[in-house]
């Protein structure tokens, strides 16, 4: 089964298959009644905090990911420089920065293939063995994290999106969720016009069935250009 068909199957199959229907959409814990102090689509408010939407793990998480504490996950993969960097926060405690957690990320290739899966109708190319694009960082003092990657590629069904989860200090999950692209003239998307593959099938943010509800506390800011390299940055509020 095709990529395509399988996210596709996430919707047409809700009858058949409700838990895997669930599982690829947003939490219904994140959306609330908006407040007088406010509350971005896809996320919980907490205090003046607005809470980073969960989201899917999807069908390609890191198996094993304290094994890739590491701030460069390019491994052999080609494609334009990405470095990315994500602050994460405590929305229990005013938005103040969050030192000493666990941040995951993973994305795909340029190709839109996953390391650690392949073989399948979902993969035709087997890259079980591997482990390309996905690594582990430890927040500061200024609740940061760096990787240096490439800029992901995309397939069917899904816009250009990494993979992010954050576990407390002592490996306790604080938030799954993922990191959207700006899209259009101008953007980096455009810029590297899906690698080989181009844009043509290429899904937008607004068709994406993850971010399709909106991506305002999902969207990077991402500048720089493919001669010099792409920098992302991003902001995301977990309770800790």
């Amino acid at each position: 089964m095709e990529r395509k068909n399988f996210l596709k199957t996430l919707f047409l199959g809700a009858v058949s298959a409700p838990a895997v229907l669930a599982a690829c959409s947003k939490d219904e814990a994140d959306t609330v009644t908006p407040t007088s102090s406010g509350t971005t689509t896809g996320g919980t408010t907490s205090g003046s905090c607005t809470v980073a939407p969960t989201e899917t793990e999807g069908p390609f998480p890191t198996k094993v990911p304290s094994s890739y504490v590491r701030s460069d996950i390019t491994d052999d993969r080609t494609g334009y420089k990405l470095t990315a960097t994500l602050t994460i926060t405590n929305s229990n405690n005013s938005c103040a920065a969050l030192a000493g957690a666990l941040v995951d990320i993973w994305h795909c290739d340029a190709e839109g293939n996953y390391s650690e899966y392949g073989g399948t109708g979902m993969q035709s190319t087997n890259y079980q063995s591997v482990h390309f694009l996905r690594g582990r960082q430890t927040t500061n003092a200024s609740g940061q994290v760096t990787f240096t990657s490439i800029f992901p590629g995309w397939y069917s069904g899904r816009a250009t999106h990494i993979h992010v989860h954050v576990y407390s200090a002592t490996g306790t999950s604080l938030k799954v969720t993922q990191i959207a692209f700006p899209e259009g003239t101008g953007t980096a998307v455009a810029a590297v016009n899906g690698y080989a593959k181009g844009l043509s099938g290429y899904t937008s943010n607004a068709q994406d069935n993850v971010f399709s509800d909106g991506v305002a506390q999902e969207l990077a800011t991402v500048t720089g250009s493919t001669t010099a390299g792409f920098q992302l940055n991003i902001t995301f509020a977990v309770p800790a």
